[in-house]
């Protein structure tokens, strides 16, 4: 159980976001007042249709403004920073590099100097990384003492922003923790180019999923269900109160390795699709071939283990996607209308 969030003061970067709109809804409801910086938002996402964007203080701007975040931090006297901000889809980062390096690296930096400058309020500081920081290594599963070596411009700039935000803490002492997550998944990601929510909407309206491919093999992937990655959040959260804790990294995922169509086979067994045989395509960009990781050194210092099977997550998942389908058609609207995608 998290410690008292009542009245703290937390400011949450990519709040707007898939995984920032859950983490915002459940800081709310244990009575933090949460503030958040937001360039843009997407009409279509939780964070909009939920209501979240009317309970919290949004300030309107980007991380790349330096002295706005400052003023941010001090004008709303912020002790608890979740960095979550970042190009997250990895084509967008692939198809857009400086775009992804800006946000993902200098969005960090400037965060976290904003942080260092804040001292007498800053408490405690959670960075979202990625497995992807790693890299494509031949030795699996990930443990946190493997050097990080991402190379295409998704995994590099998660390597960067992990290794920003030890220095911060190593340098300045600044109370920085890190959560190194799986493929994370749940309802409410409007990414339709995702393995996930695109196959469940595909399945939904009776089409064939698509299925990319590498040149040679399958790509395998470790997950994390979107309530599993809240509660890492607030382990990372609750671990902050011991030194030890700060400016460590740790891994959060169910520790398996799943190929894409095993996942695919999950979501139509769940969906009474399996007489729906899938599209293969060749992905025509680069990208890590297997990913598995280690929860070790989370389960034995943060007392974190996932609480969901792969299988249950994605019962819950494809459960609530088809009701917000289900919701839309009611109202009128298409489902065909939410194909724009939002960094």
């Amino acid at each position: 159980m998290e410690k008292n969030l009542k009245n703290k003061q937390v400011l949450v970067t990519g709040a707007s976001g898939f995984t920032g709109s859950w983490l915002t809804e459940y800081l709310l409801e244990r009575g933090a007042n949460v503030t958040t910086i937001l360039a843009h938002w997407n009409p279509n996402t939780h964070y909009v249709g939920s209501g979240l964007l009317h309970k919290v203080h949004n300030v309107i701007g980007d991380l790349s403004d330096y002295d706005l975040i400052d003023r941010v931090i001090k004008e709303n006297g912020i002790s608890t920073v979740f960095h979550l901000a970042a190009v997250s889809i990895e084509k967008l980062a692939f198809n857009a590099p400086r775009i992804a390096f800006e946000v993902n690296v200098r969005g960090t930096y400037n965060l976290l100097e904003a942080c260092r400058n804040s001292p007498d309020l800053i408490e405690k500081v959670i960075v979202a990384s990625s497995d992807k920081a790693y890299g494509d290594s031949p030795h699996l599963p990930y443990t946190e003492d493997m050097p990080l070596s991402g190379r295409h411009p998704y995994d590099c700039s998660k390597s960067c922003q992990d290794l920003i935000s030890q220095s911060y803490a190593h340098s300045y002492g600044l109370p920085v923790a890190i959560g190194r997550f799986g493929n994370i998944y749940g309802g409410g990601d409007s990414h339709w180019t995702r393995l996930i929510p695109g196959t469940i909407r595909r399945f939904y309206k009776r089409e064939a999923p698509i299925i990319r491919l590498p040149q040679v093999g399958n790509f395998k992937r470790d997950y994390l269900y979107i309530k599993d990655l809240i509660q890492s959040y607030m382990a990372l959260y609750n671990g902050l109160d011991r030194p030890e804790v700060r400016g460590q990294a740790f891994n959060f995922a169910m520790g398996g390795s799943w190929t894409v169509l095993e996942v695919v086979n999950l979501i139509a067994a769940v969906m009474n699709c399996s007489d729906i045989e899938p599209v293969f395509v060749q992905t025509d960009r680069g990208e890590i071939l297997h990913q598995k990781v280690s929860v070790q050194k989370t389960a034995e210092m943060l007392n974190w283990r996932p609480q969901y099977t792969l299988e249950q997550g994605i019962a819950e998942t494809a459960q609530w996607y088809c009701k917000y389908f289900e919701d839309r058609v009611l109202l009128g609207n298409d489902i065909n209308d939410l194909d724009v995608n939002y960094i």
